[in-house]
């Protein structure tokens, strides 16, 4: 299947040129008997030895096939796992589905760091009753957002430039090699700005892997998101890879895709400004609001740690059992960074601490919160809660430079424009939504224990984090300090953990952000 295609009625004066998004998947690594070795795993259940994938016999595919997959025993497909390459798929497909849930993992291409001079983007079929002024319609869309980006990020590069030389202390006279750090992270920090305009439409690239029961899972819900033709488009691909390698892993049963979904009957309004006006209501100007937790935590994990070391309270009272939890001088989990605490029974019992959140991140800056898959949301269908006016978020750079923010408020009025435009002309909103840039607000509410936020916390409160990741994570963690104080007394980023414990200070080496953060921590000002 071919990459990509040129698309040449895009090619207007003083735009970039569209190219067509055609995605193509791949079936990187597999199981090399998937079915089999499911029906073996069920076997040995029962069995007084462990079953091998070449003792299942052709009656046992049948009937314990059927037996388990019917009866809902679906472990026994979790353990095949599938490794595959996805290219040129959207960035709105992935945020609104494929990683809308915990159960996957990804290594995506970074619109943060990977500079995007090529306008690849997903063109929805606009082909039937649409004719071409539509298409063009969109990629002229495209072709102006990508334009808005190529020039944001040259009048963002000389503030980036600026306010790194000074947190880094750069001058003329520094060594060649440092000047030429700050040059590259400038770019990078012109880019991971910049690309705020980008439509979600936007194509991405990652190795996405997943268990058999998972993709039985999404083969059966493709169509419970914002892009079912999308969803339906990559999903089937999948599929068909995997029938390559073992065709009755998916033949042996009827599990046909959900087509009628209650979630497009329930909200029959599809203009969310009421409810987005409610919302930034009760969040008066926070990114994230707590708005429920465990108000007797302390003293249930207090609790839970005594019944894991069985101890009592004259023994070991709260206080105690606190501080040998949270306090890094005294656990050494929490100076680990290959975040080991479902595996520590001394951090288990943070689990029993719970905290909501009601936030509203930019789309961008979303879909990297979600890829927090222990600390899920109730993220928004667009499609239910599209607004006719711009709702975005605007990043730090851009509020404080006025040529910047002059192109980047038009790029988003445009990109909202022809969203709209598109709509009146009968498109169905599943297309025109891909326009939206990935300022779009977004808005939901998220919930996780103690001990995934503490992960998510130590992470996106160091100064390398995604700023809007990092604005709301410490919104969090002073919100949490205020209701619970004895719990955050040691949240903080790695460098704030480890000061005077743990060597490296900063665990991010030669990414060091350059600021001494575990002096000043929470009080310390991000600058870019």
């Amino acid at each position: 299947m071919a990459s990509r295609s040129r698309h040449s009625p895009s090619e207007v004066q003083g735009t970039t040129p569209v190219e067509q998004a055609v995605a193509r998947v791949t079936l990187r690594n597999s199981f090399a008997h998937p079915y089999d070795s499911a029906i073996a795993a069920a076997r040995t259940c029962y069995a007084p030895r462990l079953i091998s994938p070449e003792e299942i016999t052709d009656k046992q595919r049948t009937t314990i096939g059927a037996a388990t997959f019917y009866a809902g025993h679906h472990t026994v497909y979790q353990h095949a796992h599938f490794e595959f390459g996805l290219e040129n798929v959207s960035r709105q497909f992935v945020w609104s589905f494929l990683h809308a849930h915990p159960f996957y993992n990804s290594e995506q291409q970074s619109q943060r760091y990977v500079r995007l001079d090529r306008a690849l983007a997903y063109i929805p079929p606009l082909g039937g009753s649409f004719g071409v002024a539509e298409k063009e319609l969109f990629e002229r869309a495209v072709a102006r957002a990508w334009s808005a980006y190529h020039e944001l990020t040259t009048l963002l590069k000389d503030d980036a430039r600026r306010i790194l030389a000074e947190i880094w202390n750069i001058g003329t006279m520094s060594h060649p090699r440092r000047i030429e750090k700050v040059e590259r992270q400038a770019e990078k920090r012109a880019i991971e700005v910049a690309r705020y305009v980008l439509p979600v439409a936007a194509a991405t690239t990652m190795v996405h892997t997943l268990s058999g029961v998972v993709l039985h899972r999404l083969w059966r819900m493709q169509a419970a998101s914002d892009t079912p033709t999308e969803a339906r488009a990559v999903i089937g691909e999948m599929v068909a890879r995997v029938r390559e390698v073992d065709a009755q892993f998916f033949d042996r049963f009827d599990n046909g895709p959900l087509e009628e979904l209650c979630e497009w009957q329930e909200s029959p309004s599809s203009n969310g400004e009421k409810q987005a006006q409610e919302f930034d209501a009760k969040l008066a100007g926070r990114t994230s609001l707590l708005v429920d937790y465990s108000p007797a935590a302390p003293r249930v994990l207090a609790q839970s740690y005594r019944a894991v070391v069985g101890l009592s309270e004259a023994e070991c009272p709260d206080h105690e059992a606190l501080d040998r939890m949270l306090n890094p001088a005294r656990n050494p989990y929490r100076l680990e960074t290959l975040n080991v605490g479902v595996h520590a029974p001394l951090m288990r019992p943070l689990q029993h601490a719970n905290f909501t959140f009601a936030k509203r991140l930019s789309h961008s800056a979303d879909s990297q919160d979600q890829r927090h898959r222990m600390v899920p949301g109730s993220r928004p269908l667009l499609v239910l809660t599209d607004t006719v006016h711009p709702d975005f978020i605007a990043p730090m750079l851009i509020r404080e430079n006025r040529l910047a923010r002059e192109v980047y408020e038009r790029a988003v009025q445009d990109a909202w424009a022809a969203k709209n435009e598109l709509l009146d002309r009968g498109v169905p909103r599943e297309f025109a939504l891909y326009l939206l840039p990935n300022a779009k607000a977004i808005r939901l509410v998220e919930s996780g224990s103690l001990l995934h936020l503490l992960h998510k916390w130590t992470m996106r409160t160091c100064f390398n984090a995604q700023e809007e990741i990092y604005q709301a994570s410490m919104e969090e963690e002073a919100q949490v300090r205020g209701a619970l104080p004895e719990l955050a007394r040691y949240i903080g980023p790695p460098c704030y953990v480890r000061a005077g414990i743990a060597t490296p200070i900063c665990t991010e080496g030669s990414h060091f952000c350059g600021v001494k953060v575990w002096q000043e921590f929470p009080e310390i000002e991000r600058r870019i």
